[in-house]
This record gives C-alpha cells, structure tokens and sequence, in this order.
C-alpha cells in the first residue's frame, strides 16, 4: 500500500512584501502498479497553493505545487497539508487508497514596509522617554541576543543535569549519613529498607562495610534508573534556573514538556527516548522475554521496569571514574590499604609510614571490610578496558602495562575536542548581538560525537559504569572521614567544595604525584559526564535544526567552559587556541593520560 511524503523547499522563510514562495513535492512511497490516477490535494492555513489540485497518470508518482505565504508581522508556524487519492480506473469511482502528509514552515515576521514611516513612528514612540528622562532627555538603547526556537529536547538536558547532581558526593554522603547509623527519618528507613534490607552490624567484622555497600548501591539506585522517583525529579526543576540557561521563558510545565518529548515505540503505548526509540524499532520482532514462575503483578512490575529502561536509563559516563582516577583517587586508596596491611612501599622510606589507625575509631572497622571485599572490587585493568572501549582513553602505569584490547574509540577525543572547540567560536559570534550565529557546525559536530558514543555502548556499558561509581564514592566517603584529615593533614585554607579532595592533595604531595589540585580532574569529571550523556541520549541523527544545536550550547555553556578550562589546568591543551599548525593541532587529539605523564616528568626535572 502507498504512502505519500511532503517535502517544502524551505522550512523557514521570512515574507517580503509579495510574500514568500515554497515549492511544495509530493511523492508516493511504494507506489502500486496497478493504480491508474492519482489526485493530489494540498491545503494550508495561510496563503495560496497554485495549483491546488493535480492529477497525474500512474506512472507518475511525484507532483510539486507551489505555495505562496503572506507577509506576517509576528513570527507563525504554518502547516502545509496533502492528500493522496489513487484510483485504478476512473476518478468518479471511489478511490482504492486514500494517504496524507503534512509539514511545517516557520514564517519569520518580515516585508518591506515605508523606511521612512518606520523612523516617523519609532521616533514619535521614544519622545516620551526622552522628555521624562532625568539624564538630558538621552535615551539609552541596547541590542538584544537573537533568540533560536525552542526546542523540544531542552527537557532533557534539564533532567539529566538535576539527576547528576543529584548523585554528587555531597548528596552522598548526607544520604549515608542519615541511614548509617540510624539518624534518619522513619520515612526514609521504611523506604530504604523495602529497596535493601540489612542487618544491624555489629561492632567488629565487616558487617558495617557492607551496609555502606548496600546503602551506596541503594543511593545509585534511587537516584537515577527505572527506580527513580521520576515526577519528584521533575518537580525539583527550577522554572526561573532552567529559563535563565535557556535565554528565553519555558513554553509548558516540565511535566508536559516531558510527555511531549517521548515518542511511541512501534506504533504501541509504550514511549521512550526518541534515540532509544530508534534501537528499539530495529527490532520489532523480538518480544519480551519473561522467566517463567511470575505471578501476573510480578509480570507487570517487571514488564514495566524493561520499558522504564527506554525512557528512564541509568544518567552515569564513565568518563567521571576516568577523571577521577586520572585525579589519584584510585591510587591513594590503594596506597592507604598497602600500609594498613603493613606492607611497605616502593621507595627506600615509605611517606606513609606514620599511619597508624586505632582500632577505637569507626574508620578502622571499615577500612578492614573494605579490603577484605578486595576479590568483588572492579580491578583497573577492567577498568583500563572499558575507558579504552568507550572513550579511546588509556591509563598509564605498571598495573596496566602491555594491555591489549580489542576494540577502541579512537577517534572520540578528536570529535569531542573538534564538538568543544566550535562551541567556543559559536559564544563567540553569539555574544555579538550584531551577528546571527550558526548552530550547523555544532549540530554536524554533535552527530558525529553522537554516533562515537553510541559504538561504544555495547558488552560492559550497562552495568561497569554504575560499578565503578559505587566504588569510587565509597573510596571518597572513607577518604573525606575525619580520622584521614588527622593522618595525611592538608591544607586547611584551601576551600575545597567536597572534603575528600584535601586528602587526595595531601597523598599527592607525600608520593611525589602530580601537583594538579583534584578540584579540576572532579570538575572534568562532572561536566565531562553531564556533557556526554546530552550527545549520547539526544536524538541526534534524527536532528537536522540548526536551532536545536543552538539551543544546546547555549545550555550547556557554563559546564563546556567549565571543562575546557580545567582540561587545559590539568593537561596544559588549550582547546581554544585556533592552530593553524598541523602539528599543534595533532596535539589535542593526544590522550590526556600522554600529558599527564609528560608533565609529571617536567615537574620532577624542576
């Protein structure tokens, strides 16, 4: 059975005095041979269509019309309508099939009117102003940013920043401390303990451990994924922040903005992500698979947790655990679990050597279930791996030394540097209130990073991301402990927005690492991950509105900033500086970990 498809010539005009003219081309998809005639129809809300009505014979599957818009004088979106009738024989017969289609075109407030009528009225309207004004009747003027559309997916970007903050230390570590030693509210223990049951630990072993294990997978879990509560999310969201960072005020509540943007899945009532929804229409064939032995509720909770999974996946990037342990997180816990299992370090003197934990502080029960729980703890070849997998990215050091993988994203660092170095340009050209910026090279930029990522989300991307999270904030819960403080000391003056980070400075300085403050690798961690999963889950190979790319720099400007400034701290790139040097240009391309190293070997020449 045929289908019709609508194609406009533009689909953003801007009318002059005699209007704006759009070639209008109707085409029957799959066309039947046995059709005779076919009967084109258009219909619009504004203007004229000449003609109106074409007929054409059943070899003919295409027709084209012209549309004529009239001048506006605010900006409109007109919908262009055709109708596709086939008939076999005859037209005064009824037809054998009967499709339409539809289009849009965004008519911008134009024409061409009296130049000089123009000045006479402006001038007329401001000689109020300046009568009344107390500074020698001068009036002020300004020019104002010009204002892209908005766009659907801004919701999105909105969700995925209030859930990544929402899973920080800082949120962490008061969620521990509230259901670690019982001094939350009942609410929150009844909701915790239906999640994940735990028993009360005891005074030695490693039953205190393991609580903190439960309660850091619980926080993942009730943060972000199926599990999340998903309308408080949206009611935590900020009307006048989000329109702030949007430049312009939100069209609907978050919640229909929300609805508007999920798209069904196959045509039934299950909706999802618009690039979920495009995995999953590649198989509509496969159904879903239910282990026997369910009950029909536990069917129906299950069956909804797999569709919640398209509309509500977990929002963690693995490249926060890469910063951060670019940043010696990682390493300083191991240091740390080397001296309390009394095993001495590589140098002739071992700078932790005065670490000494009592057994009378909390700290010392938990340090000994945590490495007791060594063997179930992600190893960093692993790790190694999948940095490898997803980003491109390699770790450098004895324990990963020789590893091999089998697949690698080499080219993500040159897209995603290319995506943050147009970004630049565009604020550019967009703080210049004179100049309509281009949002088409960070839309081709974006597809490109888009379709890097999505190669790598295979094998280990659904659950070593949420691992590897729960390990490294447990490694900074221990770390940001009091008794740390008292043994590694650091420097107090220095205002550190989480109380880990102090510690790892300090381990730094005594083992002779880096000399970076950890501030800038938690910050490429944070904004490197909020920035990932907006190219990852936006549906950006369906996009081709340079307006929707626009509308996403503008969002996400203060963490692109963010990033490139604490990139360029951390590595010493500029990812800025326009090179016209081949050989400089090759340079942001390098991994970091191949910076890292060679400015440890400068810091050590010094």
């Amino acid at each position: 059975m045929a289908r019709v498809t609508l194609v406009a010539s533009r689909t953003t005009v801007t009318p002059g005095p005699s209007g704006a003219q759009v070639t209008l081309t109707a085409s029957a998809d799959s066309p039947n041979p046995e059709v005779a005639h076919r009967v084109y129809e258009w219909s619009v809300d504004e203007g004229t269509v000449t003609p109106r009505q074409m007929r054409t014979t059943g070899q003919d599957v295409e027709a084209s019309t012209t549309w004529t818009i009239p001048p506006t004088t605010q900006e409109r979106e007109l919908t262009v309508r055709v109708t596709l009738r086939e008939y076999t024989r005859d037209t005064n017969e009824d037809p054998v099939s009967i499709h339409d289609a539809r289009q849009r075109v965004l008519a911008h407030a134009g024409g061409a009117p009296d130049v000089r009528q123009v000045v006479r009225d402006t001038l007329n309207e401001l000689k109020p102003f300046a009568t009344h004004h107390p500074h020698d009747g001068v009036v002020p003027v300004g020019l104002q940013r010009t204002q892209h559309p908005f766009t659907s997916d801004a919701i999105l970007w909105m969700v995925i920043r209030k859930s990544t903050n929402g899973i920080s230390f800082n949120e962490y570590s008061q969620f521990v401390e509230d259901h670690l030693y019982g001094t939350g509210s009942p609410q929150s223990h009844e909701s915790l303990q239906s999640q994940s049951p735990m028993p009360r630990p005891r005074i030695s072993g490693v039953d205190a451990y393991r609580k903190l294990r439960s309660l850091t997978e619980c926080f993942l879990m009730l943060r972000t994924g199926v599990l999340a509560d998903f309308s408080k999310l949206l009611d935590g969201l900020k009307a006048d922040e989000e329109s702030g960072r949007l430049g312009r005020a939100l069209p609907k509540d978050f919640n229909t903005l929300w609805t508007d943007y999920l798209v069904d899945v196959n045509g039934s009532e299950d909706v999802a992500l618009p690039y979920l929804a495009i995995i999953r229409n590649k198989f509509p064939e496969v159904p879903v698979i239910v282990p026997p032995g369910l009950t029909e509720a536990e069917l129906a909770d299950s069956y909804g947790v797999l569709q919640k999974k398209l509309s509500q996946p977990p929002l963690l990037e693995l490249i926060w655990n890469y910063w951060h342990e670019e940043g010696m997180l990682v390493q300083a816990v191991n240091h740390i679990s080397q001296r309390f299992q009394n095993v001495r370090g590589p140098g002739e003197r071992d700078p932790l050597a005065n670490l000494e934990i009592d057994p009378l502080r909390p700290l010392n029960n938990m340090l000994w279930g945590y490495f007791q729980d060594e063997q179930r703890r992600l190893s960093v070849v692993r790790r190694a791996c999948e940095y490898a997998h997803e980003y491109g990215f390699t770790l450098h050091g004895r324990a990963v030394a020789g590893i091999r993988t089998a697949d690698r994203r080499s080219k993500f660092l040159e897209s995603f540097h290319n995506l943050l170095h147009l970004c630049v340009q565009f604020f550019r050209k967009d703080d210049d209130t004179t100049v309509v910026s281009d949002g088409f090279p960070i839309l081709n930029a974006l597809k490109e990073t888009h379709y890097v990522l999505a190669q790598g989300a295979h094998n280990q991307f659904g659950d070593l991301p949420a691992t590897s999270r729960q390990e490294m904030l447990i490694q900074q819960w221990m770390l940001s402990r009091p008794e740390m403080r008292e043994f590694l000391g650091g420097r107090v003056m220095v205002p550190y927005p989480e109380p880990w980070m102090d510690r790892v400075d300090a381990m730094k300085s005594l083992q002779g690492w880096t000399d970076v403050s950890s501030v800038h690798f938690h910050d490429l961690g944070v904004f490197g991950e909020q920035i990932l999963l907006s190219v990852r889950y936006g549906g950006w190979s369906v996009s081709n509105d340079p307006s929707q790319a626009a509308n996403w720099a503008r969002y996400w400007r203060p963490e692109i900033q963010g990033y490139i400034h604490a990139y360029r701290a951390v590595t010493g790139v500029d990812l800025t500086v326009v090179h016209t040097d081949p050989q400089r240009m090759s340079e942001r391309d390098v991994p970091p970990s191949v910076h890292l190293r060679n400015r440890l070997a400068l810091q050590k020449r010094r």
